[in-house]
């Protein structure tokens, strides 16, 4: 389970950092989504041209050590 889970991190990095907010509707949208979590794709999408591509680079990089009960700035939890 713990390599399937560093597989979907790497994938939910490389469609972020690629493509932004329309890799966080993809991961919205299929399986590679956290349960319980959703991911900001209204950051993805304002936030970037307001800090010069720094928020999404970061939200991007924070992909790769996602953990199930923690605090990601590229998520936020499904009420």
């Amino acid at each position: 389970k713990g390599d399937l889970s560093m597989k979907k991190n790497i994938v939910r990095f490389l469609l972020t950092f690629l493509f932004g907010w329309i890799g966080s509707v993809i991961i919205n949208h299929s399986n590679l989504r956290p349960e319980g979590y959703k991911c900001r794709t209204g950051a993805y999408f304002w936030l970037a041209p307001l800090t010069f591509g720094i928020y999404p680079t970061v939200a991007s990089i924070c992909n790769i050590s996602f953990t199930d009960g923690e605090k990601n700035i590229g998520y936020k939890t499904k009420n």
